[in-house]
C-alpha cells in the first residue's frame, strides 16, 4: 500500500498542467491563425522523412449535460443540429486533405465528443467514408471512437465494426447511484456490460473503459465497487481520470463543490483504485492509464517510444496530428493550433473558406527541448540524460541547472532519484508526476492573473 502523509498531500496538491502539449494551451496565443497554421501545414508536408498522420474529429453534441463534464459540448435533443455541423466538418476534412501529402498513412483516427453516437448509423457511415476517400489509411491503422452506452445502439456498433473501427472507448465513470444522480449521468451497469460484450462479441481489438475519481460522494469503499465492476468486464484499458474541479470554466460544477473529496480523502479514492487494478493484472501505465502487460501501451512503454497527446497516451510515435471540428487541437512537430471552440464561430469561418483557426502557438527551440524532457518523464518514469544530449546537443547539467536544484526538494520528499545519468520518478513521484513534471516548465514561472489549472491530484 502506498502511504503518504496528509502534509505531502497538502504539499504537492497545487494547480498544475495535465501536459497533453508543451508549452500548454493558455500560452497559445491568439495571433497564430490561419495563415500560419497553413504554413505549419506546408512544413508539415515538407518534412524529410515524411511524418504519419494521427486524425482526431470532435462532434460535440450530447443530448443531456454531464455535470462533471469539462469538454466542448453542445447540448440538443433536436438531433437535427448535426447536419449543418457535418457539412461545416466535411468541408473541413477535404480543406486539410488537400494540403497534405495523399501518401502520408494514416495511422492513428479518433473521434470524440461530446457524444459521436448521438450521430445516427447512416451519418457515421458517411462521415467515415467521406475522410477515407481523402486520405490514405495505413492497413494497420488505429481506428478508434468515444460512445456513451446510454445511447448507442447495436445497429451503431456494427455499422462501425464494419467500417473497420477497431478501437472503443465507454464512458462509466462511477457505477454509483448517488454518484450518478449527483453529476445527472444516470447509466445501469447492466447497459455497459450489454455493450462491452457486443463490442467483444464483434471483434474490436480494445476495449476501454473510463472512470473518473474525486466526483462528489465518491468514498474510497464506493469507487472499489465500481472498479471491481469494471474488473469483472476485463476492458483492455482503463482510464482513471482525475475530476478536475474548475468551475470558473464550467459553472455547471459549482452546483456540487459541497460534497466532492479534497486532498487525503481524494488521494485515498485514487489510491484504491491503482491498488484494485494493478492486483487485477493490469500494469501502471501512468497518470490516469492502466492496461494488460501484453497492450501495445505496454510494450511502447517498455520500448521507450510511448508518447503523449490530447488523446492521453499513444503509441504512433512520430505523427503529426490533425484536429478537425469545433475546438479540435492539431499538434505538429513544431506547433500547435486550436480551431475555434465557439460553434457560431466555427461556422463563421468555414462560411468564408476560412480554416477555423482561432489560435496556436509556434514552439522556440527550448520548448523542444523541455517537451521532449516532460515527456519521457511522463511516459517513461525515467528520464537519460543522454538521449536528450543526443538529440539536441547540448549538456543537460550546464541546460537545466536551476531545474536540478529544483528537483532536490523532490528528491528529498521520495518522488524522484537524482543520479549524474539520469532521473527516475519513483513510485511514490509517480502519484505526483505532474509535479516533477512542472519543475520543468519554464513558463509557470511567469505570474497568472487567474487560476488555470485543476490540481494535481
Amino acid at each position: 500500500m502506498l502511504n503518504v502523509s496528509t502534509d505531502l498531500v497538502e504539499k504537492y496538491n497545487v494547480p498544475g498542467p495535465r501536459y497533453t502539449s508543451y508549452p500548454t494551451a493558455p500560452e497559445w496565443i491568439d495571433s497564430f491563425g490561419p495563415a500560419n497554421f497553413k504554413e505549419t501545414l506546408a512544413e508539415s508536408n515538407n518534412a524529410r522523412p515524411p511524418r504519419p498522420l494521427s486524425l482526431y474529429m470532435h462532434l460535440p453534441f450530447c443530448e443531456s449535460l454531464c455535470l462533471f463534464c469539462g469538454c466542448n459540448v453542445v447540448i440538443s435533443k433536436k438531433h437535427g443540429v448535426s447536419h449543418p455541423y457535418l457539412e461545416k466538418l466535411e468541408w473541413e476534412i477535404g480543406q486539410i486533405a488537400s494540403r497534405l501529402d495523399g501518401a502520408r498513412p494514416v495511422v492513428q483516427f479518433h473521434w470524440g465528443g461530446g457524444t459521436p453516437t448521438y450521430m445516427s448509423p447512416s451519418q457515421l457511415e458517411d462521415l467515415f467514408l467521406y475522410t477515407r476517400q481523402r486520405f490514405q489509411f495505413a492497413p494497420d491503422a488505429e481506428i478508434g471512437i468515444e460512445v456513451d452506452p446510454r445511447v448507442t445502439t447495436e445497429e451503431q456498433v456494427r455499422t462501425l465494426r464494419r467500417l473497420g473501427f477497431n478501437r472503443i472507448s465507454m464512458g462509466v465513470q462511477d457505477f454509483n447511484p448517488l454518484v450518478q444522480e449527483t453529476v445527472h449521468r444516470i447509466q445501469p451497469y447492466d447497459v455497459t456490460k450489454r455493450l462491452l460484450d457486443l463490442c467483444r462479441s464483434l471483434g474490436f481489438d480494445s476495449i476501454n473503459i473510463d472512470l473518473i475519481y474525486g466526483l462528489p460522494h465518491q468514498t474510497p469503499e464506493s469507487f472499489v465497487e465500481s472498479v471491481d465492476k469494471v474488473i469483472g468486464m476485463s476492458p483492455d484499458r482503463v482510464a482513471m481520470f482525475s475530476y478536475a474541479h474548475v468551475p470558473w470554466l464550467k459553472k455547471q460544477q459549482g452546483s456540487f463543490a459541497g460534497f466532492i473529496p479534497q486532498g487525503m480523502d481524494k488521494f485515498r479514492i485514487f489510491r484504491s483504485g491503482i491498488e484494485r487494478f494493478t492486483a487485477a493484472g493490469y500494469l501502471y501505465i501512468g497518470m490516469d492509464h492502466f492496461a494488460r502487460p501484453n497492450d501495445e501501451l505496454c510494450l511502447a512503454q517498455r520500448d521507450r517510444t510511448l508518447q503523449r497527446n490530447f488523446q492521453g497516451y499513444t503509441t504512433k510515435a512520430g505523427a503529426d496530428l490533425f484536429g478537425m471540428g469545433v475546438s479540435a487541437i492539431s499538434g505538429l512537430a513544431r506547433a500547435y493550433a486550436q480551431n475555434f471552440r465557439d460553434l457560431d464561430a466555427y461556422y463563421g469561418a468555414v462560411a468564408q473558406n476560412t480554416l477555423p483557426t482561432m489560435r496556436g502557438i509556434s514552439l522556440t527551440g527550448d520548448d523542444l527541448v523541455r517537451r521532449a524532457v516532460i515527456s519521457k518523464l511522463l511516459c517513461h518514469s525515467v528520464l537519460h540524460k543522454r538521449e536528450i544530449e543526443e538529440e539536441f546537443n547540448l549538456g543537460f547539467d550546464e541546460y537545466f541547472p536551476d531545474e536540478l536544484e529544483r528537483l532536490k526538494p523532490l528528491a528529498a520528499d521520495g518522488l524522484v532519484l537524482l543520479s549524474p545519468g539520469s532521473i527516475s520518478v519513483t513510485s511514490l513521484g509517480r502519484i505526483f508526476i505532474r509535479n516533477v513534471a512542472m519543475v520543468f516548465d519554464t513558463y509557470l514561472r511567469k505570474p497568472k492573473e487567474k487560476p488555470l489549472f485543476s490540481k494535481t491530484l
